[in-house]
């Protein structure tokens, strides 16, 4: 898949919104990383799960995602029925330091 650069924003439990530049190659990849720059941030608050939203700004072409948290832990949560979204899942839990279930 291409690289793509990408606008990643997520609120705190304070309600402030966080934005970090990060390179994907697919959606869930971009929310990964996103998550993970932001929540190693120290002014970042907790955040929250559940319906919390993450919104992704890929660019070229632009185009804007909102992926709910809950939703995206769940995907991650699943184990795939084709090698390519086995390796996705597995690639998206490495960046974040998660276990496979």
């Amino acid at each position: 898949m291409e690289l793509r650069s990408c606008r990643v924003t997520l609120s705190d439990l304070a309600g402030v919104e966080h934005t970090v530049e990060v390179t994907a190659a697919t959606l869930y990849e971009a929310v990964a990383l996103g998550i993970k720059a932001i929540t190693s941030d120290p002014w970042t608050e907790e955040i929250a799960h559940g319906l919390n939203t993450v919104r992704v700004l890929a660019k070229a072409p632009q185009i804007e995602h909102t992926v709910q948290i809950q939703k995206f832990n769940r995907w991650l949560a699943e184990r795939g029925t084709t090698p390519g979204e086995m390796t996705a899942r597995a690639k998206i839990r490495e960046i974040l330091g998660v276990k496979a279930s």
